[in-house]
């Protein structure tokens, strides 16, 4: 019986390291520096004194420090609204040419309207992720309303659309959008 037990413990020592050795090789330090671009550490502590005009006129925006950290692959920024919230102001259609957003409430809420997803209205602790090029609109937020923004790439355009909201699935012309700025 002894025998038998150590021969079967000895196949599970064999099948784990066979798995182990099965498992996806890991790159090099070499192949991963090539990949992407050399990340510096960086701390961004809080100071109100950060926060600064930027993309849009009704927000302000606290830059984390991660677009010169990461050579220009991410962009980190929390974005402060300005209240009160003015509709004919902030309510512009547009879209952002990035690869990935994804956008965090941290206070307030902030009601938005996606192509596709109607209007929603997102609380502290709402998350979501915005697909590259989805038209969207703000259209209205508390007076506390602060959120954090990761974009890829950190440099990106920001098309605002000078038609009304449009269905997803219609496709538009090169003449229906303008490229107004760029961050």
């Amino acid at each position: 019986m002894a025998r038998t037990k150590a021969r079967s413990s000895a196949r599970g020592a064999r099948r784990q390291t066979a798995t182990k050795r099965r498992a996806a090789p890991k790159a090099t330090s070499t192949t991963r520096r090539r990949a992407k671009p050399r990340q510096h550490f960086v701390v961004s502590p809080h100071r109100e004194e950060d926060f600064e005009g930027g993309l849009r006129r009704y927000a302000k925006y606290r830059d984390l420090g991660i677009a010169q950290a990461t050579n220009g692959m991410v962009r980190a920024h929390v974005i402060r609204f300005v209240p009160p919230c003015r509709p004919e102001e902030v309510s512009k259609r547009h879209y952002h040419d990035v690869d990935f957003q994804m956008v965090y409430v941290l206070k307030g809420w902030i009601k938005t309207e996606l192509a596709g997803q109607g209007a929603i209205v997102m609380r502290a602790g709402s998350a979501w992720i915005q697909p590259p090029r989805i038209e969207h609109v703000v259209l209205d937020y508390s007076d506390d309303c602060e959120v954090l923004e990761v974009i890829l790439p950190a440099d990106f355009a920001t098309v605002e659309l000078d038609e009304p909201p449009v269905s997803s699935a219609r496709a538009r012309g090169a003449s229906d959008a303008a490229v107004t700025s760029r961050r």
